[in-house]
């Protein structure tokens, strides 16, 4: 039996993620508004992960026969007018979802429970990659996107981006 606090804020984050993919289709729209489909590809790619990550959080709290609560997701508020916003709004975004697992993971060991940790282990690495990729386009866009062939060129780039499932056993 996992620790009430533990399994509360592992429910949270299930929607924290449906959230997350949520803000990456309104990311994604905006580009495909700009005429950028690279970019819009990229975060449609990036909302099927986040997706992924709240049914793997879902997962493992039925596997562990705990009830989940899905709420309503809010709406994304990050204004968004320049190219470069929902980069750096991502970053953010990623930073703050890495404040979550975290947060989990701390209240996870301060009760030792060794499992919930294991389980979080994979997800305090993919918030590292995603920091990275997150400040990656960010750095690409201050290079090449204010020439329109370097933008033409980082579109085009963003657009061979496919989806791959993660691979975490429960």
């Amino acid at each position: 039996m996992l620790n009430e606090k533990v399994a509360e804020l592992l429910n949270q984050q299930i929607n924290y993620e449906f959230y997350s993919a949520y803000l990456y289709l309104d990311f994604s729209n905006f580009y495909v508004e700009k005429g950028l489909n690279g970019f819009a590809n990229w975060y449609k790619v990036q909302a099927q992960e986040e997706r992924d990550h709240a049914m793997l959080f879902m997962q493992y709290m039925q596997n562990n026969d705990l009830p989940v609560e899905l709420n309503a997701i809010d709406k994304p508020n990050a204004e968004l007018k320049e190219n470069m916003d929902p980069l750096t709004e991502g970053l953010k975004h990623e930073q703050f979802v890495t404040s979550l697992i975290n947060n989990i993971y701390d209240a996870a060991y301060s009760v030792k429970d060794f499992r919930t940790m294991q389980f979080l282990d994979w997800f305090v690495k993919e918030q590292g990659e995603e920091e990275t990729n997150a400040n990656d386009l960010i750095k690409k866009m201050e290079l090449f996107g204010s020439d329109p062939k370097g933008l033409y060129m980082l579109d085009n780039e963003l657009a061979g981006r496919v989806y791959a499932a993660p691979s975490l056993v429960l």
